[in-house]
């Protein structure tokens, strides 16, 4: 008579699901149980759910094992000098590691140099946002059709997303520098004389721009600009 062969990870899974069942029946006190039937079939279509993610798992760390290794070659060759080549390369990246049912899971069979695809895609991710945030900035434009309440409100929103992105990128700098270093990722975005100096010149746009709206607001209030005694 031929074994049953028992994957790890369900027969574990399964003790789970009987672990848990066991602490509803012996907590249901005045609650109402659900059919042992029904118990069952939830318990088998669990299963079955898990069993389908595990053998996706098994197929692609045996079919994609080559393409992978490509991968890991990639990252661990990987130098810049330009943080605005690493965009690229870390969207490239996750675009091939999509391919992949579940990223995590099937690269942990491999020598994934995880370590230093985690700070690219940091460092990627990090400026990213800045420059999202100075561009917003930079394109903003005051509508004076716009009440006075709701624009300047608008704009002190805009000079705090500001403010905040320029005091998580200290702190990102004191965490991330050696370690960016260390993995051939560019640091100097970084520095005060990088994407910093570059969100601080957006700002003082923005705060002119705040100024300018205040200022027409107390002409207005005040009923118009008052005019110089001679």
């Amino acid at each position: 008579m031929a074994k049953v062969r028992r994957v790890p990870e369900v027969v574990e899974f399964y003790h789970s699901l009987m672990r848990k069942n066991s602490r509803r029946e012996c907590g249901g006190g005045m609650a109402e149980t659900l059919p042992a039937s029904s118990n069952a079939r939830d318990m088998i279509g669990e299963i079955e759910n898990r069993s389908t993610h595990l053998l996706a798992i098994k197929t692609d760390v045996e079919i994609q094992g080559e393409f992978i290794r490509v991968l890991i070659k990639e990252v661990e060759n990987a130098a810049f000098t330009d943080i605005e080549d690493v965009v690229p390369f870390v969207k490239w990246l996750d675009d091939e590691l999509s391919y992949l049912v579940d990223e995590r899971a099937v690269l942990k069979h491999f020598e994934w140099p995880e370590k230093k695809a985690d700070a690219l895609r940091e460092a990627a991710f990090g400026y990213c946002d800045l420059k999202k945030v100075e561009s917003e900035a930079l394109l903003s434009r005051d509508d004076p059709r716009q009440p006075c309440g709701p624009a300047l409100k608008k704009m002190q929103a805009l000079l705090e997303k500001l403010e905040r992105g320029v005091y998580n990128l200290s702190k990102m700098r004191e965490s991330a520098t050696m370690r960016y270093k260390g993995f051939q990722i560019p640091t100097d975005w970084m520095l005060e004389t990088g994407i910093v100096s570059q969100i601080k010149l957006a700002s003082v746009k923005l705060a002119m721009k705040y100024m300018k709206r205040v200022s027409a607001e107390l002409e207005t209030a005040g009923g118009g600009p008052r005019k110089k005694r001679s």
